[in-house]
């Protein structure tokens, strides 16, 4: 007997796997940046509070998208970002963002975060149901 996956069974799958690629993400990321920062607790905590903030500005973003009644226009404006997000890939920091010196390291941290994974994981968060 064959099983038809339905619009809700996409869905769910959709969802699912965006979850788990914007959670494992955060570490991955964070993980390999660490030694570049001296490995501090500010490291974890300065890239959390990007990733939460990417978050919610996703979830903003879907928010503001949904209000928009034709299809066609969010699906047009979605699929623009999509492509703009498919250059940044993948989402690896290159050698040049490592720090020559240890001042402002917070600052450097978001800006690395916002210029490699920054719209690939604003994208992500907007997946969500």
């Amino acid at each position: 007997m064959q099983s038809k996956i339905g619009i809700s069974g996409w869905f769910a799958v959709t969802v699912l796997f965006s979850a788990l690629l914007l959670f494992l993400v955060q570490p991955m990321i964070s993980k390999m940046i660490l030694p570049w920062f001296g490995g501090s607790p500010a490291v974890w905590t300065t890239a959390m509070l990007f990733f939460q903030v990417f978050l919610l500005a996703g979830y903003g973003y879907a928010h503001l998208l949904d209000r928009i009644r034709n299809t066609r226009v969010q699906g047009a404006v979605h699929l623009a970002l999509l492509l703009v997000a498919l250059v940044v890939l993948p989402i690896t920091p290159g050698p040049e963002w490592k720090p020559m010196d240890g001042s402002h390291p917070q600052v450097r941290i978001l800006l690395l975060l916002a210029a490699s994974v920054g719209l690939p994981y604003f994208l992500l968060a907007a997946s969500s149901p």
